[in-house]
């Protein structure tokens, strides 16, 4: 018997919010390379800083399953899992994640040069059908095996490894805009009230730059 029920509210919605920003930032960077949203400086520079942070907390996700969540699947559950095809969609991510802050920095340092920001755009758009693609099959086939093999205290410690180097400054307010209102409350109710605090500290930053980029 399980010691308890593993939790997946935070994973769901940190892959909520991985592919809700590859979805609004393929779009904002198309919409510079096509002249209906302005190039400035300081759209530019906002863009390559979040997603600086963007690819960033992608990578620790995924490099976090690769290295505590997969093993614990294996020896939880063994042959009721194949970990092969999302392994290798982690393998193709770091190239591209790589690629997306080149060229987000290129558009940085000229930000008016439209064909730069659709070099972005294109690699964003790749990016969004990725982990679309990679999150739907997840969380398909791999959250029933959580639910049926893993316990709530081995889930602790993947979701402590996946917190252990993320930027809480980053990704607290993404979590603000991705849940649901009962979601939130539910983290409320878990975190206690150090989570509203951290949020009302990280969030006037956090709009100021969401203004700056989407207008």
């Amino acid at each position: 018997m399980k010691s308890s029920e593993p939790n997946l509210l935070g994973i769901t919605i940190n892959h909520r919010s991985m592919r809700g920003d590859a979805h609004r930032f393929a779009e904002v960077t198309r919409a510079i390379a096509e002249g209906g949203v302005p190039g400035t400086p300081g759209r530019a520079q906002a863009i390559h800083r979040y997603l600086t942070d963007l690819c960033a907390g992608i990578h620790h996700h995924h490099q976090a399953e690769d290295d505590v969540l997969w093993p614990v699947l294996r020896a939880t559950a063994g042959a009721e899992v194949d970990l092969a095809e999302l392994t290798d969609d982690h393998a193709q991510l770091d190239p591209l994640l790589d690629r997306i802050r080149t060229q987000s920095a290129a558009l940085a340092a000229t930000p008016g040069d439209r064909d730069a920001a659709a070099r972005l755009a294109d690699s964003l758009a790749t990016l969004r059908d990725l982990l679309d693609e990679h999150i739907e099959d997840e969380e398909r086939t791999i959250f029933p095996v959580i639910r049926r093999y893993v316990s709530g205290d081995q889930w602790q410690k993947v979701e402590d490894a996946v917190r252990k180097g993320g930027k809480m400054g980053f990704e607290l307010p993404r979590i603000e805009r991705y849940a649901t209102a009962g979601e939130l409350e539910e983290l409320y109710r878990l975190a206690g009230p150090v989570l509203r605090l951290m949020l009302a500290a990280v969030r006037p930053g956090f709009l100021r730059r969401e203004r700056l980029i989407f207008g």
